[in-house]
């Protein structure tokens, strides 16, 4: 299975920015999994990226990363 947007950014594979184009993308497949399990974000990442944006959820991943 490949590797989620969080996955791949917290390796430093992808930017943050690139956020945009997988929300874009799960838009218009037909994945069954919602956008927060398709980005592989847990509720309080999503939780902050809707209520605050996306500064907030960059926040919470940098500190997560390698």
């Amino acid at each position: 299975m490949e590797k989620t947007f969080k996955e791949k950014y917290l390796a430093g594979e992808v930017e943050f920015e690139e956020i945009d184009g997988y929300s874009q993308d799960w838009g218009f497949s037909d994945e069954t999994r919602t956008l927060r399990e398709y980005l592989g974000l847990n509720e309080e990442e999503e939780d902050a990226w809707i209520s605050i944006g996306d500064e907030a959820l960059k926040e919470l991943l940098d500190k997560q990363r390698i």
